[in-house]
């Protein structure tokens, strides 16, 4: 299997990782790569982009069972309001396309929460940061990588 940037930058921090390399999963529904993974669906992570009302970027990384909740996300970075980037933005902001969204490895770093689900989590997967890989880690080895902090920010779906 190629390595990824997310993957060379876990060897370089010497952060224990797993690979998974599941084809073009473009057209895959998040439950659908966790089906692929043969994981559960809140031990998988999707990685989302926004901009506050003051114009500045934010990351969240919530569970791929789970929506982003704008109000409370909104509230954990300190804005009055937060909305998601349009898809055209993502890769000359980010270095990434729709589909392919690490925390780790963005052109430049923005501020970044994840879920705090993750942090009662054994291990948790997301994106490698190139369609149809992903990387599974220890959670609170992703701080060895890149700042993130622990917050409420996502709301379950029904799908």
């Amino acid at each position: 299997m190629d390595k990824t940037n997310v993957m060379r930058i876990l060897d370089q921090k010497k952060v224990r990782y797993t690979a998974y390399s599941i084809g073009d999963n473009s057209q895959m529904t998040g439950t659908q790569v966790a089906d692929v993974l043969k994981k559960p669906a809140d031990e998988v992570f999707k990685t989302l982009v926004t901009v506050g009302k003051s114009g500045a970027n934010y990351v969240f990384v919530v569970p791929i069972d789970s929506e982003l909740d704008l109000k409370k996300a909104a509230k954990a970075v300190g804005e009055k309001s937060i909305e998601m980037i349009k898809s055209r933005e993502l890769l000359p902001l980010t270095g990434y396309i729709h589909g392919g969204c690490s925390p780790i490895g963005m052109k430049k770093f923005f501020t970044t929460t994840v879920d705090q689900s993750a942090a009662d989590k054994n291990t948790i997967c997301f994106s490698a940061g190139k369609v149809g890989f992903q990387v599974e880690i220890v959670p609170g080895d992703l701080n060895k990588v890149i700042r993130f902090r622990y917050a409420d920010i996502s709301v379950k779906t029904n799908k």
